[in-house]
């Protein structure tokens, strides 16, 4: 740690001019596209509490990159860390909490909106917006910013600054799109693992701070004051916006449907059936008919039969089945008996009076 800050001059009247257009583009961008969606949907207006935390994250940038605090942090290791909060943390948490990129969505044409969508769902996209990597490019770049004498180069040149505002700003928004906006996110998991994340972001935040404060392996070179000051307000001011982060992970949390067991298949047609004769109540809705069967099973006497009962399992069934089998017995003996064999015809014979008469009556008579 040594004994000076390196500082350079803020940039004179551009380094004012070109943040106040770049904040005012913006803004009036963001409020140009909420016209436009009211145009294009009267019925679904836009949210006046995002257009309000848009505004006070664009106000929070302006106050971080604007005198006074800009010429502080240029001279002071404590106001950098304040630009360091403010453009990293407050600022990002109220540029994502008003949706813009849901509000892009609404704004645009339908092709426009299916390119953008291709786009979020792409696979850089999807990796960038996991909570894992936004706690690495946010939380991780502080030992490497603070613990390396990357600081004091970047520090040294007016582009390095601009390009450390940048990573601040961008990885403080892509950090809390991934754990609490309210914008579509495909691989966003669910809320205990985003917790679990904020809590590593938490730890790595205090961590850093409580090194700085002591001293130890700092490569900071300004007044031992400043950087025990510029870590005390990482410390308190860290806590507080990664508590305003799980707030509004609360708020815009919406637990989705009961859970719900699958419906046999049988109870799914009928559902279906029923719903189709809601919607269609002067229709019928015709089924197709089902094949008849190929197999070579000859008919089962039951069909033919209707008061024969089929063979069932259990007690009952099988005392119905006694009785019925008593009560038919007599029909069920005779349709399986065999045929009867027909009785050989006896000989017949004429007596002297013209009567027929069996061949064996004579003989019994005669005798």
């Amino acid at each position: 740690m040594g004994h000076h800050h390196t500082s350079h001059p803020a940039g004179g009247a551009p380094g004012v001019v070109l943040p106040v257009l770049a904040l005012l583009v913006c803004a009036g961008g963001y409020l140009l596209l909420v016209l436009r969606a009211r145009r294009r949907n009267p019925v679904r207006a836009w949210s006046p509490w995002r257009t309000a935390a848009f505004c006070a994250g664009v106000v929070l940038l302006a106050v971080a990159l604007l005198p006074p605090v800009a010429p502080f942090a240029h001279r002071d290791f404590r106001g950098h860390m304040v630009q360091h909060l403010l453009t990293g943390m407050y600022a990002p948490l109220g540029l994502v909490l008003g949706a813009p990129v849901t509000l892009v969505l609404r704004a645009v044409c339908a092709p426009r909106a299916r390119r953008l969508t291709a786009v979020l769902h792409s696979a850089p996209a999807r990796l960038l917006t996991r909570p894992p990597v936004a706690v690495l490019l946010s939380a991780g770049g502080l030992p490497v910013l603070y613990f390396t004498p990357l600081y004091d180069t970047a520090m040294a040149h007016p582009a390095g600054h601009w390009l450390v505002h940048a990573h601040f700003l961008l990885s403080g928004c892509l950090f809390a799109h991934a754990v609490a906006g309210p914008d579509p996110a495909p691989a966003r998991p669910g809320v205990p693992a985003r917790l679990v994340w904020l809590g590593c972001a938490i730890a790595v935040h205090a961590v850093a701070a409580q090194l700085m404060y002591g001293g130890f392996g700092v490569a900071v070179h300004a007044p031992a004051s400043e950087v025990r000051g510029g870590a005390e307000i990482m410390y308190y001011g860290g806590d507080i916006a990664e508590l305003l982060v799980a707030a509004a992970l609360v708020a815009t949390w919406r637990p989705g449907p009961p859970f719900r067991t699958a419906r046999p298949p049988q109870a799914a047609g009928a559902a279906v059936r029923v719903t189709a004769r809601r919607l269609l109540p002067g229709r019928r809705v015709r089924h197709r008919p089902r094949r008849a069967s190929r197999s070579t099973v000859p008919p089962s006497p039951y069909r033919e039969r209707p008061g024969l009962l089929r063979p069932h399992k259990g007690v009952a069934a099988r005392r119905i089945r006694t009785r019925v089998t008593a009560e038919f017995a007599d029909d069920i003996a005779e349709a399986s008996a065999p045929a009867a064999a027909p009785q050989a015809a006896r000989p017949t014979a004429v007596n002297a009076d013209g009567q027929v008469r069996a061949a064996g009556a004579g003989a019994s008579n005669a005798a």
